[in-house]
């Protein structure tokens, strides 16, 4: 039941991050518009210019976890392995964006407003919580 339920929230909500990373990289000011970057008003310049440049890595690993999440749905013989590395990037995505917001935070650099901060922290949980989550289903599954 578990391989079932991570392969939809990682389809779902892989698939929604990957497209806003995408809008991010064609038209940033764009994603900031529709609320999938930090405004301008509320970041520092320089928080801004971190996103943009994490959007344009993301689009390089983030289609990973979705891919995993079908395997995982079509009971793939695959499934493990990729969802070993789907958990993996997420895991690393999830804990690396926690602790450079919490950095900037830190030292005094705007990261947005207070619901931007939310949204941020909640889309790392998530990546760490599924992360963790495949990774062990992974592991399990090839024991």
């Amino acid at each position: 039941m578990l391989q079932y339920i991570l392969g939809i929230a990682w389809i779902t909500a892989g698939t929604l991050l990957y497209a806003g990373q995408f809008i991010s990289i064609v038209n940033f000011p764009l994603a900031q518009r529709l609320g999938l970057q930090e405004d301008t008003d509320t970041a520092d310049p320089l928080s801004s210019q971190l996103e943009l440049m994490t959007a344009r890595w993301d689009i390089v690993l983030l289609w990973i976890p979705p891919v995993a999440g079908l395997l995982l749905l079509l009971d793939h013989v695959w499934w493990p392995l990729a969802c070993l590395i789907g958990g993996g990037v997420y895991m690393d995505a999830g804990g690396r964006e926690w602790a450079k917001i919490h950095g900037l935070a830190a030292q005094g650099v705007p990261i947005g407003s207070a619901r931007e901060s939310f949204v941020m922290k909640v889309t790392y949980g998530f990546f760490i919580v599924t992360g963790l989550t495949g990774v062990v289903l992974a592991l399990a599954a090839s024991i």
